[in-house]
Order: structure tokens, then sequence, then C-alpha cells
């Protein structure tokens, strides 16, 4: 006796992957969207944590979620990884101080010389460890980096611009701009290395007050250099 034929299914199984679209799926790199960008966030922050020597092209690809080989398209090298760096820090900076600029009162270069150098310290102190990047030849060759190299060259200029139109305004109670000039930058460079070095406890400045400190110190400079006929405006 003939058994009954077998109706057909009346459903399907989903069909297996083809082997080929298999291996072609798995051949296809990695998509991370903007992979330099993220390498160069991920080296910030390693640099915010534990100082430029904690930087490493391995770890950068760890935090970015990329296999070990994936930076060297972008950066070969731990240095040219470290020039990206500096390049963000000291772009950070420089917005920093354009922002507080824009602020400043019109006609007053002194007024503008104040919230530049309360700008300056501000950031160099909430960021230490960036500001021994671009400030120091130790971690990264400046005369390889041209925007770096050209950026704080603009920095240094804007602040000798300012004092100098200061100076020409009749703000300045000296006829001595240049010593002005390098005075100025001292003042500033010298507090955030006190500040970054931990010298400023051994004066009586704790934490709390450093950056209050910092915007009094900028002020009896001006003090110290302003005609009595011309005080800078405070905001």
């Amino acid at each position: 006796m003939r058994r009954p034929a077998k109706s057909p299914p009346t459903g399907r199984r989903p069909a297996k992957p083809h082997p080929v679209a298999t291996r072609a799926q798995a051949a296809r790199p990695y998509h991370h969207g903007d992979l330099r960008r993220v390498l160069i966030d991920a080296a910030m922050q390693l640099v915010g944590e534990g100082g430029p020597e904690a930087v490493s092209v391995r770890e950068a690809a760890r935090r970015a979620g990329v296999s070990p080989g994936a930076p060297f398209r972008h950066f070969p090298s731990r240095d040219a990884l470290m020039n990206a760096v500096a390049e963000e820090a000291q772009r950070r900076f420089r917005a920093e101080i354009e922002a507080a600029l824009a602020e400043a009162p019109p006609g007053d270069p002194l007024g503008r010389f104040r919230h530049l150098g309360i700008a300056y310290l501000r950031w160099a102190m909430k960021n230490p460890t960036h500001f021994e990047i671009i400030s120091s030849r130790r971690f990264f060759d400046h005369d390889r980096s041209a925007a770096v190299s050209g950026d704080n060259a603009e920095l240094i200029g804007m602040t000798e611009r300012t004092l100098a139109e200061a100076f020409s305004a009749g703000q300045l109670g000296t006829r001595d701009l240049r010593q002005v000039q390098i005075a100025g930058r001292a003042l500033v460079y010298g507090f955030v290395r006190m500040h970054i070095d931990g010298h400023l406890p051994r004066w009586g400045v704790g934490d709390a007050e450093v950056e209050q400190m910092a915007a009094d110190i900028v002020d009896l400079f001006i003090a110290g250099i302003a005609s009595h006929a011309a005080p800078a405006a405070k905001v």
C-alpha cells in the first residue's frame, strides 16, 4: 500500500546565509566615523588623567574601541599623536581667550588685557597637563608643528598689541613698553607654573581661592602699570 504524498509546507524556514556573503561581511572594515577625531579625544583624556606620559597609540585605540593597528593609518607614531593633541590643546586655549576678549569693554586696551590675562590663567589652571604640552618642549617638537607654533605666536602678538594700544592711548604710566610686555608675560606664565608645580600652598593659597588670586594679581599688575588718569575698567 502506497503512502499518501506529503502536502507541501505552508511556510518556509529562513534561508541560511550564503557562505560567500558571510565571508564578505566578516572582511568588511570596521566603520568608526571620524576615527582621527575619536583618537585625539581619547588621547586628550589620557593627558588629563595621567599627564603626557600616559599617552600611547595603543591605549588611545583601546579607549576608542578599535584594534591596536587601526590608529596607525592616521598616526604612524606616538609623536604624531602627541602633535595632534598639542594642536587640539592650543585650539581650546585660543578659543577660551577669544571668548573672553569678546566680552571685553570696547575702547579700553587695559580692560582687554585684563580679560586676556584672566582667561589665560583660568584655562591653564583648569587644564594643567594640556598647558604643559603646549608650553614645554619636553613632550613634542614645537618646530615641527606649524599650527601650534603659529597659534602660540599669534597669542603672544595679541598680548603685545593690546599693551601697545594701551601705551598709545596713554593708559600706561611708563615709557618702557617692551618691559611691560615682558613683565605681563612673566606674570601669567609664572603664576601658572607656581600652580602646576605645587608652590602656591606654601604661600597660603588654597585650591578654593586660586582662581580669585589669579584675577587679583592681574588687577595688581594693571594698577602698577596704569597711569592714574586712566585706570582699567573692571567687569
